[in-house]
């Protein structure tokens, strides 16, 4: 006969002592609030946005909400194709707690790329910025969305909502279609093993790879960086490395988040002078970036100007 035990299987494993988090993103993030309401969350210094914890997650639930009233169940596809700015951290947390599947779209796709990766992942909803740098995101979508039977609906970011679309302040307006009672209900049967998150990774050959991940990946992923950073509610950390991957995403807004420290979005996009500058005016602890990045910072010629 087989040994039995009577215990429940646990997420308690590994070399670590520290357990690994059994919860879902939203709840998370929940506790971080209660905790910490009034501390910065969110910091976008191109945009001039600050959300505290509190409001940061008003803003989540609100977002949450809308995709509800627009029709989005667990496990439908959202993308997001944008730089970093504060809506895409709203999206990241809000699709979660709602139970979609976000989508990261690299900002620098062609349009074969963008092609592929939203009709791999049958994205239905696809947030999108109108444009960056040299590139007419709106132009590029409708150069493939005949390729793209699954894509439903595109959310626009910026104050202009071209027609046939829908502006960020409209997805925000649904929410008041969808009780907040009905997310609670929604949150209440998510599972931290539900897929949340499918990430796109090159390989040496051919189309990008998806992977799919779940609360439970990028959650403990975040959790125990910033357990390895020894983060605290005290830590502002500056976040000029792409949103899109998980460098940013979970590396940084997640090691933030469960730890009650502030993301700061120093630019859109990485800009040397524009992240010393968001480090020097936030305060920030901790400095996120590649040996490319760090060398251009080290040899910007206003690099003493800064005080760090």
């Amino acid at each position: 006969m087989p040994e039995t035990h009577d215990r429940a299987p646990s997420y308690a494993h590994g070399a670590s002592a520290v357990p690994l988090l059994g919860e879902t993103i939203g709840q998370n993030l929940e506790r971080t609030v209660a905790r910490v309401p009034d501390t910065d969350a969110v910091v976008s210094v191109q945009q001039g946005i600050r959300l505290s914890y509190g409001q940061f997650l008003e803003a989540v639930q609100e977002v949450a909400r809308g995709l509800m009233a627009f029709g989005i169940q667990p496990g439908d596809r959202v993308g997001i194709w944008s730089p970093n700015n504060a809506e895409w951290a709203i999206l990241q947390y809000a699709t979660a707690a709602m139970g979609a599947i976000l989508v990261n779209v690299n900002p620098a796709y062609r349009t074969s790329e963008l092609a592929y990766a939203l009709g791999q992942s049958g994205v239905s909803t696809l947030v999108l910025a109108p444009r960056f740098r040299s590139a007419d995101y709106l132009d590029m979508l409708d150069q493939v969305a005949g390729e793209l039977p699954s894509l439903q609906r595109r959310v626009v970011l910026g104050p202009d909502t071209p027609a046939g679309a829908v502006g960020w302040e409209e997805l925000r307006e649904a929410a008041a279609r969808v009780p907040a009672d009905r997310l609670r209900e929604r949150a209440s049967l998510l599972q931290f093993d539900d897929p949340i998150n499918i990430q796109y990774t090159s390989g040496t050959t051919g189309f990008p790879k998806g992977a799919t991940l779940s609360h439970h990946n990028i959650l403990n992923n975040g959790f125990f960086i910033g357990e390895g950073c020894r983060y605290t509610e005290a830590d502002r950390v500056a976040i000029p490395v792409p949103l899109y991957h998980c460098f940013g995403m979970v590396l940084g807004n997640l090691a933030c988040t469960t730890h009650g420290a502030a993301m700061v979005y120093p630019s859109e996009a990485f800009d040397p002078a524009a992240t010393l500058g968001a480090v020097q005016a936030e305060r920030c602890t901790s400095l996120y970036g590649v040996p490319t990045m760090f060398i251009a910072e080290l040899e910007h010629p206003r690099f003493a100007e800064f005080d760090l």
